[in-house]
């Protein structure tokens, strides 16, 4: 009897581990893009000047590290903090984390809209155009 309960909990705490484990699998789904290009600063620039067309204020940039941190003050204090590195030869991999104090933004379609923006400020870039 004894043997079953403690079976029972570790299959209870696997399965809690496989569900935490896949939530942060789908949440850096929602958090990461790949974009075609090597250059890591026209990236970054990009980066930033999409976080301030979205009213965010930008904390810090640094190019080393590949990292943005920005804040939006409308309503709650809302943070975001970006980073970009490379992945391959050819890919930058755009990474952004978001959170009220210390609850992170888990809706994808805070994300996607981000995402949505760089992608065209990306496109227009690369394009040249203005």
């Amino acid at each position: 009897m004894l043997g079953a309960a403690l079976l029972c909990g570790c299959v209870s705490s696997i399965d809690q581990v496989t569900k935490t484990e896949q939530s942060a699998v789908q949440m850096r789904s929602y958090q990461e893009r790949a974009f075609d290009t090597a250059d890591k600063e026209q990236t970054l620039r990009s980066v930033i000047a999409t976080l301030q067309d979205l009213d965010f204020v930008l904390d810090k940039a640094d190019l080393d590290l590949g990292m943005v941190t920005a804040t939006k003050l409308s309503g709650y204090q809302l943070r975001i903090t970006v980073t970009v590195r490379p992945r391959g030869d050819t890919q930058m991999l755009v990474r952004a984390n978001a959170g009220y104090g210390e609850e992170v933004v888990k809706d994808p379609k805070f994300y996607r809209d981000f995402f949505t923006a760089l992608e065209k400020a990306m496109f227009l870039t690369a394009h040249e155009v203005d």
